[in-house]
C-alpha cells in the first residue's frame, strides 16, 4: 500500500497503467470477503454486470420479524451524557481526518471492494473512529477474567437487535456504557463491549467486521449441539497385564471346531455390517432433514465478531468468539465466509488477503504490511524485514524522501476512548439476562436461565432434551440450582425410564452426595451415596431394591466395606413407613472386610455370612501370598438335649472347617465355642445396624420430602437486602443509637431554664437573684430524689402484700387445690419474689447514689457560666 499511495497525485493516468502497477506488486490488491461460487461469477462478470448484480441485490428486502427488539436513536435518553459523547476534541477530529484520507485512498486503489467501517456515528449522532469506541476495562468480579465467562455473560446480558440492513455494516456504533444500560445491541455492539473486556483482561482480542453464515448472523442455534449434553471424554486406562507366573497351570486344550468358530465370525461381521448401514442410512437422512436451505445471500451477511490471537494470556492458537452466542471457533470454520477489516484501541487493519476459501488460508500476522494494510503507524506489531532486493531498490533519496514524508503522516498516536468507565454493578452482574431470564433453543434441546433468587426453589438453569427435531416429545430435563439450604446442586430426570438423580453438594444434614430414585416412596429401588468423610460410619453408597439393602464402607476401624442384607416377606400387612414396628424379617446378611494387616491372613475374616433362616453362619478368611485357596469355617446353631435331657451347647459337628495348614488350638471345642459366641454377638449387632440402616433411609426420605416442600434458600449475611435477619439487626442497632442520642441529648438539657424562665426577658441577673434559682434547683431536684424513693417504695409495700394475701390463700385452699392450682401459685410466687427482690435492690442502689447526684448538681451549678460570678460572694 505504502507505493500504492505515492500513485495517488497520478490519478488521471491510464487504467492500463494501474493494472500494470498492481501486476508489478504481485496483485496485493486482490479482492476479498467473498466464497468460492461467488468469487468465480466476480471474475467473469464485467463491470456493468458487476453494477446490474448490484443493483438487484439492492432489491432483495430482508423481513425483520416483529417480534425482535427495536434498539435505535428515539429510544436513548442523551439529556444526561458527558460532554465528550456530544462533541469531538481536536486530535479526534485530526483522528477522523487521517481516516477520511486513508479511506479514499483504500476506494481509489481498491474500487471493487466496500467501503471501510471507519467512523459510525455514536447515540448522540457524532461521528466516532471505531478504535476510540474501545473502552479495556477489567472488572472487579473475578469472574469476568477469563475470556469463556466474558463472553458469556455479554451473550447473556444482552438482547440481540437485528442489523437495519444486513448487507451493510450499522450507520451507528453505540457506547458500551450505553448498550449495558438498556441491554441491547447487534452484533458490533456486542463485540465492541466484549472486546474491551478481553483487552482489559490482558487478551490481544480486536473487533472483526466480516461475513458470516446465516445462523451465525441470525443467532441460531437450532442446528447447533448444546454444550451441556456433550460428554467429556473419559480417557481409557490400559490394563497392565500381570507377568506371567513361572509355575503357571497350563490352559486346557481347546476342543472347539475351527470351522464353526469361522462361520459364527462371518455371522457376527455381516450383521455388523447391515447395521453399519442401517445407522449410515438413518444418519444421512437426519442429516438431509437438518440440512438448512439455500441462502441467496451466502458470502455477503455482514457480521461483527472477535479475534484473540495468541501469545497473551497463554494463548496457544488464535481463535474467534462469536459474541452473539459466546462460543469459541476456529480460525477456518466455515461459519466465517471472509474479512474485510479489523481494529483493537491502538490501530485499525485492513486484510489484503484473498479470501476465496473463505477464512481458511488466512495468515493473521498483523505486522505483515503485505496483508495487512494498517491505518497508523503507532502500532505494537512487528514489521517485517525487507529483503535485499528492496534494500537495494529503496537507495534512491527521493523514494526515501517520500517514505520519511509518509511515516510521518501516518505516526499518529490514538486518543484516548471517549467512552466513560464501563461498569457493572452488582445486582446487574447477578441478575445477568434481561428480565432474569433467557432461552435458548439448541438442536433437540432447549435451555432455559434465570437470576439467582429469581424462582422461590433456587432453580436458575434448566436444560430439556428432546428425542425429535420439532421437539414435542421430551426425553431428559436437566436442573441447575443455587442458594439451597438442603445442598441441592443438580437434579436429572429421565422421562423414558422414570429415573431421577439429585446431586448435592457437601453440607446436607445426612450428607448425602448422590440420590437415584424412581420413587420417593420406601422399599423401592434407589441408590444413595454419601460424603463418606462426614459420616462417623465412614458408608459410601447404599443400594436399595424391595428385597435387599446393600451397602459400601471406607475407613472403618473394623475394616468393614461390604454389607448386603436380604429381607423375607412381612408377617404383618402394615404400612411401609412401619418400619421401626414392623421391620421386614431378615433373612441374610453378608459382610466383607478388608485385610487387617496386624493379623495373619489366615486368622483375618474377609468375608461372613449370617444364615439367619437356616442358623447357619460362614466365615471365608484371607488367602495368603503363598497360597491359592483360604480357610472357610461354617458353625451350625442347632438346638439340641441329650439323652438326660439337657441342652446341647456344642458339639463338634457344629463345626466344618477347612484349613490348608490345620492349627492344634483351632481344633479344640473351646475355642470353637468362644467362635460362635463372639459371631452370635457379631450377627446381633449386624441384624441391628442393618435396622437402623432401614430407620435411616426412612428419616432420610421424610426429610427430603420436607425439603422439597419447603425449598428454603440461604440467604448470605452479606447480602442486606434479602437478609431479614440480617436487616433486623441493623434496624435494631440504629433504633438503639437514635436512643442513645435522645438520651445523650436529654442529659445535656439545660437543668436552670425552668427557673430562669421565671424572670422577666430581658432583665439583668443579681446576686439575690442567682442565689435564689441555685437554692430552688438543688431543693426541686432533693424532692424528686425523695418522690423516686417513695414511689419505690410503695411498689415495693404493694408486692409484699399482695404476696402475703396470697399466701394466706393458699393457706386457706391448700387441700382443695388441684396440681395446675398449685403450679400457678409456685410461679406466681417466683415471680412475685423477683419483682421484690429487684424493687429492693433498685431502692438501696437509689439511697446509695442520691447523695452523690446531689452534690454532683450543685458541683455544676457553682461552677455554670450563668451563676460562677454571682457565686463567688457566698463562696
Amino acid at each position: 500500500m505504502e507505493v500504492l499511495k505515492e500513485k495517488v497525485e497520478e490519478e488521471e493516468a491510464a487504467e492500463r497503467e494501474e493494472a500494470a502497477e498492481r501486476a508489478e506488486r504481485g496483485d496485493r490488491t486482490e479482492k476479498v470477503m467473498r466464497p468460492p461460487e461467488v468469487r468465480r461469477e466476480e471474475t467473469i462478470l464485467t463491470q456493468e454486470m458487476l453494477r446490474d448484480l448490484e443493483k438487484k441485490l439492492s432489491e432483495i428486502e430482508i423481513p425483520i420479524s416483529e417480534e425482535l427488539p427495536i434498539f435505535t436513536n428515539d429510544t436513548i435518553d442523551i439529556s444526561k451524557l458527558p460532554l465528550s459523547y456530544k462533541t469531538n476534541t481536536l486530535k479526534e477530529e485530526h483522528l477522523l481526518q487521517v481516516a477520511d484520507n486513508f479511506s479514499r485512498h483504500y476506494s481509489h486503489l481498491c474500487p471493487d471492494r466496500v467501503p471501510l467501517f471507519l467512523h459510525p456515528l455514536n447515540e448522540c449522532e457524532v461521528p466516532k473512529f471505531v478504535s476510540t469506541t474501545i473502552r479495556p476495562t477489567l472488572m472487579p468480579y473475578p469472574d469476568l477474567y477469563n475470556w469463556d465467562s466474558c463472553a458469556q455473560f455479554v451473550s447473556d446480558f444482552l438482547t440481540m437487535v437485528p442489523l437495519p440492513d444486513p448487507l451493510k455494516p450499522p450507520r451507528y456504533l453505540y457506547s458500551s456504557t450505553t448498550v449495558l444500560k438498556y441491554q441491547k445491541g447487534n452484533c458490533f455492539d456486542y463485540s465492541t463491549l466484549l472486546c474491551s473486556m478481553l483487552i482489559g483482561s490482558g487478551y490481544d482480542a480486536y473487533c472483526v467486521i466480516g461475513y458470516g453464515s446465516q445462523d451465525l448472523c441470525h443467532m441460531d442455534l437450532t442446528r447447533e449441539v448444546c454444550p451441556l449434553t456433550l460428554k467429556p471424554k473419559e480417557s481409557v486406562k490400559k490394563e497392565e497385564k500381570a507377568p506371567p507366573k513361572k509355575y503357571a497351570i497350563k490352559p486346557p486344550r481347546d476342543l472347539t471346531s475351527r470351522f464353526e468358530q469361522e462361520q459364527e465370525i462371518k455371522r457376527q461381521e455381516k450383521i455388523k455390517a447391515e447395521e453399519e448401514k442401517r445407522l449410515r442410512e438413518e444418519e444421512e437422512r437426519l442429516l438431509e432433514a437438518e440440512k438448512a436451505k439455500p441462502d441467496a445471500l451466502l458470502g455477503l451477511r455482514v457480521h461483527s465478531w472477535v479475534l484473540v490471537l495468541s501469545g497473551k494470556r497463554e494463548v496457544p492458537e488464535s481463535f474467534f468468539i462469536d459474541p452473539l452466542t459466546a462460543r469459541s471457533y476456529s480460525t477456518q470454520d466455515d461459519h466465517f465466509l471472509g474479512i474485510e477489516s479489523l481494529w483493537n484501541h491502538k490501530n485499525y487493519w485492513v486484510n489484503m488477503q484473498d479470501c476465496w476459501n473463505c477464512c481458511k488460508d488466512l495468515i493473521f500476522d498483523l505486522g505483515d504490511p503485505v496483508r495487512w494494510e494498517y491505518m497508523l503507524l503507532g502500532t505494537d506489531k512487528p514489521h517485517l524485514s525487507l529483503t535485499e532486493e528492496d534494500d537495494t531498490g529503496m537507495n534512491n533519496d527521493d523514494d526515501v524522501e517520500n517514505l520519511d514524508k509518509e511515516d510521518e503522516d501516518k505516526s499518529f498516536d490514538m486518543p484516548p476512548s471517549w467512552v466513560e468507565q464501563i461498569e457493572i454493578s452488582p445486582e446487574a452482574f447477578e441478575t445477568r439476562c434481561p428480565n432474569g431470564k433467557k432461552v435458548i433453543q439448541y438442536k433437540k434441546a432447549k435451555l432455559e436461565k434465570w437470576a439467582p433468587y429469581l424462582n422461590s426453589n433456587g432453580l436458575v438453569s434448566c436444560l430439556t432434551t428432546y428425542e425429535d427435531f420439532e421437539c414435542t416429545k421430551i426425553s431428559e430435563i436437566k436442573e441447575w440450582y443455587q442458594n439451597r439450604e438442603d445442598m441441592l446442586e443438580l437434579r436429572h430426570i429421565n422421562k423414558s425410564t422414570g429415573l431421577n438423580i439429585d446431586y448435592f453438594k457437601p453440607g446436607h444434614p445426612q450428607a448425602l452426595r448422590v440420590h437415584s430414585y424412581k420413587s420417593m416412596q420406601p422399599e423401592m429401588d434407589r441408590v444413595m451415596e454419601f460424603y463418606e468423610t462426614a459420616r462417623v460410619d465412614g458408608l459410601l453408597k447404599r443400594e436399595e431394591t424391595p428385597k435387599t439393602m446393600t451397602e459400601y464402607y471406607q475407613g472403618r476401624s473394623d475394616f468393614l466395606s461390604y454389607r448386603h442384607v436380604t429381607f423375607g416377606p412381612r408377617v404383618k400387612n402394615l404400612p411401609l413407613n412401619s418400619a421401626e414396628s414392623n421391620p421386614r424379617p431378615m433373612e441374610k446378611i453378608t459382610e466383607r472386610f478388608s485385610r487387617n494387616l496386624t493379623k495373619p491372613a489366615d486368622e483375618d475374616v474377609a468375608e461372613r455370612v449370617f444364615l439367619i433362616a437356616e442358623e447357619r453362619i460362614q466365615l471365608r478368611y484371607h488367602c495368603r501370598d503363598d497360597h491359592i485357596t483360604a480357610n472357610k469355617r461354617e458353625f451350625l446353631r442347632r438346638t439340641e438335649v441329650d439323652s438326660k435331657g439337657n441342652k446341647i451347647i456344642m458339639t463338634p459337628d457344629m463345626c466344618i472347617s477347612f484349613e490348608v495348614e490345620p492349627m492344634e488350638h483351632t481344633k479344640k471345642l473351646l475355642y470353637q465355642y468362644e467362635a460362635m459366641m463372639h459371631l452370635k454377638r457379631e450377627e446381633k449387632l449386624s441384624r441391628h445396624q442393618a435396622w437402623e440402616s432401614e430407620l435411616e433411609v426412612l428419616e432420610i426420605l421424610k426429610l427430603r420430602e420436607e425439603e422439597e416442600e419447603a425449598h428454603t434458600l440461604t440467604i448470605s449475611i452479606y447480602d442486606t437486602k434479602r437478609n431479614k435477619k440480617s436487616k433486623e439487626y441493623r434496624e435494631a442497632m440504629e433504633r438503639v443509637m437514635h436512643e442513645e442520642h435522645l438520651r445523650q441529648v436529654e442529659t445535656q438539657l439545660d437543668y436552670l431554664a425552668p427557673f430562669l424562665a421565671q424572670l422577666p426577658p430581658g432583665e439583668k441577673l443579681t446576686r439575690w437573684q442567682a442565689a435564689r434559682i441555685k437554692d430552688e434547683c438543688l431543693s426541686d431536684f432533693k424532692q424528686r430524689l425523695i418522690d423516686k424513693a417513695n414511689l419505690i417504695q410503695a411498689r415495693f409495700e404493694k408486692e409484699t402484700q399482695e404476696l402475703q394475701k396470697k399466701q394466706q390463700w393458699y393457706q386457706e385452699n391448700q387441700v382443695t387445690l388441684t396440681p395446675e392450682d398449685e403450679d400457678l401459685y409456685l410461679s406466681y410466687c417466683s415471680q412475685a419474689m423477683f419483682r421484690i427482690r429487684i424493687l429492693e435492690q433498685r431502692l438501696s442502689r437509689h439511697k446509695e447514689l442520691a447523695p452523690l447526684k446531689y452534690l454532683a448538681l450543685e458541683e455544676k451549678l457553682n461552677k455554670d457560666p450563668r451563676l460562677v460570678e454571682f457565686l463567688k460572694v457566698f463562696v
